[in-house]
């Protein structure tokens, strides 16, 4: 039939790239976390893993790009911290 929807029939999902930056010298990881925040498309977005909390970082993003982010922590700690951020639909609006 014609216009039927098969719920079955998803088109798969883009998992988010994951950006690893605990071997990076600390000077170096704010600048290639907003280089890679940079090629995000709208709606896109990417994962974080750091080796603390990286509440400086959101700050940072809350300054530069207000209502232009999303923020969700998918591990917090101890040892591992992992961080969805992602560029909001209308980031470019």
């Amino acid at each position: 039939m014609l216009g039927m929807l098969h719920l079955d029939e998803e088109a798969p999902v883009a998992q988010p790239e994951t950006l690893d930056v605990r071997q990076l010298i600390p000077r170096d990881r704010h600048r290639l976390i907003f280089e890679t925040y940079g090629k995000l498309k709208p709606g896109e977005s990417f994962v974080l893993v750091n080796d603390h909390d990286p509440k400086p970082l959101y700050y940072q993003f809350e300054a530069e790009h207000t209502g232009e982010f999303s923020w969700n922590y998918l591990e917090q700690g101890p040892v591992t911290w992992q961080v969805q951020i992602g560029r909001t639909a209308d980031a470019y609006s």
